[in-house]
């Protein structure tokens, strides 16, 4: 949870365009925009606002009262987070007496269901209850259901402030009953000059690979994954003698989340297309020479963008990994050289 009662700089003008609707702040707010841009930290920000027990406040929490202060120690009573929980390790060793956890994905229907008695109790403090939900698009059907009916009849003075990076993929009946309020990426001048002060190398190059979000870009500078996104790319780059089967086994060798191979991926089809129909890279500039061998057989991987929507799509399912990757570089491929293939993730 964010400690300090302040923003990033690039989310003030949101933060303002919000207060000016104050008068007509629903009691389901849907924030959405693209990864690594703040959301969390702004609906926190919000939270803690809401919570604040400054009678004076008017365009921020004053970070001192007992509201304020309980927010920040991550202990009011007025508030709670629906989030996904870690699991124990199904696959542990069951002669191992401590299982191994892994983090879920998912929210699942019981997380939802426990929530209910801080919904529907009275408020400890003031009579507000902040409920924060993220990522909101991380609820399965029957956790999305069940949250459906609390939005339905929301208790007085319950509020909820969901957050989703794929907002589209929440029950359109749990979007129709939220205020969607989208955070834009930032003038890329203000989030490099963001990123100098972080310390950051070559933020440009960072932002570009991130889409312009400047906490992803942060991440991005300092992954562990590096390296294999690195032979990732020099192995898709040359199709011609790509070993499907090889890269496949790695990058399942090297447990990332399936998401992320998907983004690098996606990003990838997206560059070659647009520098084949428009002659611009968005995500990776530092591999032109390589995008523009391959670009006049860009408009070819059209079918495998939608391939690799639907991919992401079910990245967070346990699907087996490495017939996933398998699955989409053989198509990759077999795109490019006109095949279309189709295959099933």
């Amino acid at each position: 949870m964010n400690k300090e009662p302040a923003l990033y700089p690039w989310l003030q003008a949101s933060w303002q365009a919000l207060l000016r609707e104050r008068e007509r702040w629903p009691h389901a707010l849907l924030l959405t925009g693209e990864p690594g841009i703040g959301k969390r930290v702004f609906a926190e920000y919000l939270a803690q606002f809401l919570l604040c027990e400054d009678p004076q406040k008017t365009t921020q929490p004053c970070g001192v009262c007992d509201g304020c202060r309980w927010f920040l120690a991550g202990n009011h009573p007025d508030f709670r987070v629906l989030q996904p929980e870690d699991a124990e390790d199904d696959k542990a060793d069951e002669s191992d007496s401590k299982k191994t956890k892994k983090k879920s994905e998912i929210i699942r229907v019981e997380d939802v269901r426990a929530l209910a008695d801080f919904v529907n109790l009275s408020a400890h403090r003031r009579g507000v209850r902040v409920t924060l939900v993220v990522p909101a698009d991380a609820m399965n059907v029957a956790a999305a259901n069940a949250f459906l009916k609390t939005l339905e009849e929301p208790p007085s003075g319950a509020v909820f402030i969901l957050v989703a990076d794929h907002w589209r993929r929440l029950l359109p009946t749990i979007r129709s009953r939220c205020r969607v309020f989208p955070l834009a990426l930032p003038d890329p001048q203000q989030a490099m000059a963001w990123l100098n002060t972080q310390g950051v190398v070559n933020p440009a190059l960072h932002l570009a690979h991130t889409g312009g979000a400047p906490l992803a870009a942060m991440d991005d500078a300092a992954a562990e994954w590096l390296p294999v996104r690195q032979s990732f790319l020099e192995q898709i780059a040359q199709p011609a003698t790509l070993d499907v089967l090889k890269l496949s086994a790695d990058l399942d060798k090297a447990k990332l989340d399936t998401g992320l191979v998907i983004s690098w991926l996606q990003k990838w089809a997206y560059d070659l297309i647009s520098l084949g129909l428009a002659e611009k890279i968005r995500y990776y500039p530092d591999w032109q020479d390589a995008l523009a061998r391959l670009a006049s057989r860009a408009h070819l991987l059209m079918p495998y963008v939608n391939q690799l929507t639907e991919a992401q799509k079910l990245s967070r399912h346990p699907l087996n990994q490495r017939l996933v990757f398998e699955s989409l570089l053989f198509a990759y491929v077999d795109g490019l050289r006109g095949k279309g293939r189709q295959g099933k993730v």
